[in-house]
């Protein structure tokens, strides 16, 4: 398995729809202003994250059980912006939508600027001939709220091309979270 350069992710998003929207450079200016960037990197790109986000609360004194995930331990927000509460998460989803070639398997990882503050990404790989819209999970690690903000940079994909093709796919398995639309919740 090898990384792929910005040439190859470029090429794959033009032709496979691998990425939409796909912005072909790194954005680091937004109507003049400084943002998180986003958009195609040396050997990853770089996803934004949507306006709408699961912030997760306690106000039942629940369990988080992965088993029998309630959505009712979520607030749901859509804005330009989140606050995460200190110690806590949010679910969110990506604004680029992903087709994975089956030769390739890709790993999500956080953006250092959000990481130097606290805020980790954690996603999980994007499997052989997945595809769908990304479900980010965004931890607050801080005693402090937490400002995330929407339509800009949260997380780099790095995409591994495979020396030979899988043997069974993502699509092949018909896993639970195919095409998935949306903010998904954990699923049994």
């Amino acid at each position: 398995m090898s990384i792929q350069p910005d040439h190859w992710i470029k090429e794959m998003a033009e032709k496979a729809e691998m990425i939409e929207p796909f912005v072909d450079h790194l954005v680091r200016e937004k109507e003049g202003k400084k943002i998180i960037s986003y958009g195609l990197s040396s050997y990853g790109y770089d996803l934004r994250v949507d306006r709408h986000f699961k912030v997760f609360t306690n106000v039942h004194n629940s369990v988080v059980d992965p088993k029998g995930f309630n959505d009712k331990e979520f607030v749901d927000i859509e804005a330009d912006t989140c606050i995460i509460p200190p110690n806590s998460f949010a679910l969110a989803v990506s604004c680029e939508y992903f087709r994975i070639p089956r030769d390739v398997l890709t790993l999500c990882v956080g953006k250092s600027t959000y990481a130097r503050c606290g805020i980790i990404v954690n996603v999980t790989p994007f499997e052989p001939e997945w595809e769908g819209y990304v479900t980010l999970e965004i931890s607050n690690t801080t005693p402090l709220p937490a400002k995330i903000y929407a339509g800009e940079g949260l997380a780099q994909v790095l995409f591994f091309k495979g020396s030979s093709v899988c043997e069974k796919s993502y699509s092949d398995r018909s896993g639970k979270y195919m095409k998935q639309v949306g903010i998904t919740i954990p699923r049994m």
